[in-house]
């Protein structure tokens, strides 16, 4: 199983840029799919970005923030990361760390079965 914890959110204008973090541990080897995702009161949660390992590594964004974020990690510190720049009040939400082993590869939060207990984000 893999453990994730995330940290980084807080508040920011509009415009301006925060980074997120997740720690990873314990097996992080043999993950399918690690990613970011999102979440706002009476909404479902969302994909953000996420990492798909299958047959080499993709990337996947919410056409939302293609262009703004950037997702990567620090396999020397087992560290997702996630950096947002031009943020928007809209960005504002939950954002959870998630990760999943199974096949097929998938962005649908549902199949996530490994979550962080998410940091908050608000943008004004």
């Amino acid at each position: 199983h893999v453990q994730l914890v995330e940290s980084g959110g807080g508040t920011a204008q509009a415009g301006r840029s925060l980074r997120l973090s997740c720690a990873a541990s314990g097996n992080t080897y043999s993950l399918n799919c690690l990613g970011w995702f999102r979440q706002t009161p009476g909404k479902e949660r969302e994909q953000v970005a996420v990492f798909i390992y299958s047959f080499g590594r993709s990337t996947r964004y919410a056409d939302s923030v293609k262009g703004r974020f950037t997702i990567s990690k620090d396999n020397a510190k087992n560290t997702l990361y996630l950096q947002m720049n031009s943020l928007k009040p809209e960005d504002t939400a939950m954002y959870y760390c998630a990760a999943h082993y199974g096949w097929p590869a998938s962005t649908n939060p549902g199949d996530f079965p490994y979550w962080g207990q998410g940091t908050q984000v608000t943008v004004s």
